[in-house]
């Protein structure tokens, strides 16, 4: 059987036409204004992106977190304004009316241009990324790289690049390029502040990593798995504005012949299905527990079991013993409650351990987020006292400010703990409260301040002998200040 004069003719012509759309498109590569662009952009990484999130701990959520909200900022109007200068540049140049007669049709050769501005911020999108990770994973950060919000920003890129032609092309004008990158600027931020609780609809914002309270919160996806269930519907809500904006070149007279005008009105078509459906399942998110956006359409059970690990103890005098992920913290937390762990060990009702353990997000009314412990604050006899660290909080960066909250609040608690105390706290509780951690919050001159001074006043060992006769008595509220030494 022998192929058709037609047939064959057709089959002969599909390789020269792959040529000569690759040769179109190394010529717009060549000459792409992207290419003047990327030591700005490179630069602007570094600044806005880089630096900052190589400021906190080497922690995959945090810095992945920041990289995806942030990288927008540098990417976006760049990618923006240079895909609306090109989209002008056949109207800009006059060219239009003589390009009308080529073998390429306008769409074809719209799309090769789209894609060497698409194909050139993807390019330097990924070396920053890898930059960055490659930084947190010599600094030793425990698991892996957190894929998902590098994904959320290379999807934006073609989105926003598609949107910038589409504003040139439409509106060809020197001004077009740098108003519709401000404009674009302008808008994705201002929609992140119309974020009011878990359920809304503009969390489909790229610029969204997570509960847009939280920002990058250092307590989210260590002890559970980073939650896809966001990233699936940005990543579908910028699939389909890609179509949106390619479509919509597409459809115009002269883009092409009916059925290349009926495939764009069909794309174009699609990307609106999709970029509505997507924000539609945004809507139904929800904050779960371990501080992630649940969207139930999009939701597996298998990502709410907790990552196993091994923590890291330190060998102090009641075992500390952190998340692999925080152990760069492991040094500050036994300094600071190194001097507290020997007062506190063997006395009866002392923890034999301390362990981390995970928060527990629950959304308030309005844009508030309660963080709190996951689970009683200590089990099993002995007792195993589980902790938040004050980072869990979203508070606190530096080794200063982790020292300052971990004596204001771990340590009085693990002391509370041991003693007694809390919200009803007696006067000799207090007095040794305030004895053993220094830390002056009784009021001069008063009987309690008088007690705390004696108390403290008393060689560390005297102290703890006195403490193993009557913390029980202490910790029950059944002592009084006489009976401090």
């Amino acid at each position: 059987m022998t192929a058709s004069p037609t047939t064959a003719g057709l089959a002969d012509q599909r390789p020269h036409r792959l040529r000569a759309a690759g040769r179109l498109l190394r010529l717009e590569l060549r000459r792409s204004v992207m290419l003047w662009l990327l030591p700005i952009i490179g630069g602007l990484f570094w600044l806005v992106t880089y630096r900052p999130a190589m400021g906190h701990p080497p922690l995959w959520n945090i810095r992945a977190m920041i990289m995806q909200t942030t990288a927008s900022a540098v990417f976006v109007p760049a990618v923006v304004g240079a895909a609306a200068w090109l989209g002008a540049r056949e109207t800009r140049h006059g060219i239009a009316d003589l390009l009308t007669g080529t073998a390429r049709s306008r769409w074809f050769r719209q799309l090769v241009t789209w894609s060497a501005i698409t194909a050139w911020s993807l390019t330097a999108y990924l070396i920053c990324v890898a930059a960055l990770y490659l930084a947190t994973a010599r600094q030793g950060a425990w698991g892996g790289p957190l894929w998902w919000p590098a994904a959320v920003g290379a999807a934006t890129l073609p989105a926003f690049s598609a949107l910038g032609f589409a504003a040139g092309t439409l509106r060809p004008s020197r001004l077009t390029a740098p108003l519709t990158a401000v404009a674009v600027f302008l808008t994705l931020e201002l929609t992140a502040q119309f974020i009011h609780d878990d359920r809304s609809a503009w969390q489909v914002s790229p610029l969204v990593a997570g509960p847009w309270e939280l920002g990058a919160d250092p307590g989210v996806a260590t002890f559970y798995r980073y939650l896809p269930d966001l990233p699936i519907a940005q990543i579908t809500f910028l699939a389909g504005i890609t179509a949106v904006f390619v479509g919509v070149l597409g459809i115009r007279p002269g883009s092409g012949s009916p059925w290349l005008r009926r495939t764009a009105a069909a794309l174009t078509t699609t990307g609106v299905l999709a970029a509505v459906t997507a924000t539609a399942l945004v809507s139904t998110g929800r904050l779960d527990p371990h501080g992630m956006i649940a969207i139930p359409a999009l939701h597996r059970s298998a990502h709410d079991q907790p990552v196993p690990y091994t923590p890291v103890c330190a060998d102090t005098p009641i075992p500390v013993c952190l998340h692999p992920a925080y152990a760069t913290y492991l040094p500050t937390v036994t300094t600071t409650l190194g001097p507290l762990l020997r007062e506190l060990a063997g006395l009866p009702g002392a923890p034999i351990r301390i362990e981390q353990t995970a928060a527990a997000y629950r959304q308030e009314a309005g844009n508030g987020v309660s963080i709190n412990r996951a689970g009683p604050a200590s089990t099993g006899t002995p007792p195993t006292l589980h902790l938040l660290l004050p980072v869990q909080f979203g508070h606190t960066t530096t080794a200063e400010q982790t020292t300052s909250a971990l004596k204001a609040d771990t340590a009085r608690d693990i002391l509370s703990s041991v003693i007694g105390g809390g919200r009803e706290t007696t006067a000799a509780q207090a007095a040794v409260t305030e004895a053993i951690l220094g830390t002056p919050t009784l009021q001069p001159g008063t009987p309690e301040a008088a007690a705390a001074q004696r108390f403290a006043a008393l060689p560390d060992q005297a102290r703890h002998d006195w403490l193993m006769q009557h913390v029980t008595a202490l910790r029950a509220g059944q002592l009084t200040l006489t009976d401090l030494p």
